[in-house]
């Protein structure tokens, strides 16, 4: 799944991640960002991420706009 950072507190690891699709809200797993690229998250980052048994976001991997499949901008179009 990919969607967008939420909220995330560094403090005590606790985020909220909002799917591109329906946006719906998933919590992350406790340990969501280890063996990850990530040691903290900002708020509008895109991430791509799987759900744990327990339905929270886990596996966080870098996410983009081309994983998404938005077109890209047209050559000349202003």
């Amino acid at each position: 799944m990919q969607g967008v950072v939420k909220l995330y507190d560094p403090v005590t690891r606790d985020g909220v991640i909002i799917t591109d699709v329906d946006l719906a809200e998933y919590d992350l797993a406790p340990a969501a960002l280890e063996g990850s690229v990530f040691r903290m998250l900002r708020p509008g980052q895109r991430v791509i991420f799987d759900l744990d048994a327990s339905n929270r976001a886990t596996r966080l991997r870098l996410g983009s706009e081309v994983d998404m499949g938005t077109p890209a901008w047209l050559e000349g179009d202003t």
